[in-house]
């Protein structure tokens, strides 16, 4: 018996046959995530929500043939999506994703930014209740926004990209799980339920909010080979993946890609100055998402390249010659800062304690992997100043690639690695939880012990 899942990624949107007896995942396949809409409002980041239900629709046409005897639908999204629905169930915007910063443009009533004007409207201990999940790429930014537009009807409802999408599959009354609801920014994550206050004080309590749903219900039923097959509340797509990680407490979960982010699970909620997001089954992530990743050793990169592009000259693989000369370096002296982004520990970079035998291409990214390696251990530490961690977790494109980044951190951190056992962590983050959707498993938990052993 089988499930189909669907993974709505940033780049992609992914799908494949959960084969739950051989524990597989079969017929994987991905279609392009639509392009950006041109000529919106400027800083902004939509996309035709039509053109995403297209998508879905052609991925679950390729795989229902594979899935005679699909059990179910199960889904997971890039996290902070949004798109309004009125309550008819119609689509009243396109969908907002969390690369939008419109928020970060000056507001009308002085030189302070819209997101400011926010963030002054907030008690700090309620900032807190909301696991820091205050940031400019959140709903609850969009929906400021457009409220000061003007642009917000009374009853509207905001909808996470994965609810929008079996919402307008089964024709069912949008909700959300805990996982995509924290996402918002409005989760009072002390009740477990939207934050009044938060919501009243920048007056968008005119919203009709979505129901919080439990993990493993049923929104709506879906017509798949002729019989209509239940379709389970989507979930957090970073969660998705740590699941099909295999993520235990014991580890600290380093994601890096991009962009990285520092994770640890609590059994129960532990709230500080970092980010808390709900994790499944009442666990909770304490994460930092802004350490220096790819897109600040892209910044040393495009230096490098600078010089052959004006030239003429197209670098096949300029990574694979900067991470062999950083392989050739044990140990460097040159100091480099790469918080060129507002990371936890600043906003300014710099290289520094240069010298003629030391300014060289290997010591440069040697010393960049040394930075890392300290930015992320200073984050595991503020998320457990006990160092009760046992092993460590890497996950996304720049880790599992770059082996020398791997080793330059475990060195840091005193302490063994591993990488996820499966090359489609989400989609097999979604196998683990269709089986217990389906009664194969009691918990996330039994599932994961099974699978590690």
């Amino acid at each position: 018996m089988s499930f189909i899942g669907i993974d709505l990624g940033t780049t992609f949107i992914k799908g494949a046959v959960l084969d739950l007896e051989t524990r597989e995942l079969r017929q994987v396949r991905r279609v392009p995530f639509p392009p950006q809409i041109e000529n919106t409002a400027p800083l902004a980041c939509e996309f035709d929500p039509d053109e995403i239900l297209t998508a879905v629709h052609t991925l679950l046409a390729e795989l229902a043939p594979h899935a005679p005897d699909c059990e179910g639908v199960v889904m997971c999204g890039q996290m902070h999506g949004m798109v309004l629905m009125n309550s008819r169930g119609e689509i009243q915007s396109n969908c907002v994703t969390w690369r939008d910063q419109r928020v970060v443009m000056p507001h009308p009533s002085g030189s302070e930014s819209y997101f400011q004007v926010l963030a002054k409207r907030i008690d700090p201990k309620h900032v807190r209740q909301l696991g820091h999940e205050l940031d400019p790429g959140r709903p609850i930014s969009y929906l400021f926004w457009f409220a000061e537009q003007g642009d917000l009807t009374p009853g509207i409802t905001p909808v996470s990209l994965p609810d929008f999408v079996l919402s307008a599959l089964c024709e069912s009354a949008p909700g959300v799980e805990l996982t995509n609801a924290g996402a918002y920014g409005a989760l009072n994550l002390e009740t477990l339920n939207w934050h009044k206050e938060v919501i009243a004080a920048l007056e968008l309590d005119d919203l009709h909010w979505p129901e919080i749903r439990q993990l493993g219900d049923v929104v709506g039923h879906l017509d798949l080979n002729g019989t209509q097959v239940p379709c389970y509340t989507p979930v957090g797509d970073y969660q998705c993946a740590l699941v099909g990680s295999l993520f235990s407490a014991d580890e600290v979960s380093l994601n890096i890609a991009t962009g990285s982010q520092v994770s640890r699970m609590t059994p129960a909620l532990a709230l500080g100055d970092y980010q808390t997001r709900p994790f499944f089954e009442g666990k909770f992530l304490n994460t930092f998402t802004s350490p220096p990743g790819g897109r600040a050793l892209n910044v040393i990169v495009d230096l490098l390249c600078e010089l052959p592009r004006a030239q003429g000259l197209n670098l096949k693989d300029p990574w694979e010659s900067f991470t062999q000369a950083a392989e050739d370096i044990d140990d460097t002296d040159l100091e480099v800062d790469l918080n060129f982004f507002p990371t936890p520990r600043g906003d300014r970079g710099r290289i520094g304690n240069i010298r003629q035998d030391n300014f060289t291409m290997g010591h440069l990214f040697r010393a960049a992997f040394q930075n890392m390696a300290d930015s992320f251990y200073d984050c595991a530490l503020r998320l457990d100043p006990a160092e009760s961690w046992k092993n460590l977790l890497f996950s996304g494109g720049l880790a599992c690639k770059l082996e020398v980044l791997r080793r330059v951190i475990q060195e840091k951190f005193d302490t063994t690695y591993r990488l996820p056992p499966f090359e489609e962590d989400t989609l097999f983050g979604l196998l683990i939880l269709a089986a217990v959707f389906s009664g194969r498993a009691r918990s996330v938990d039994e599932m994961t012990d099974k699978l590690r052993t």
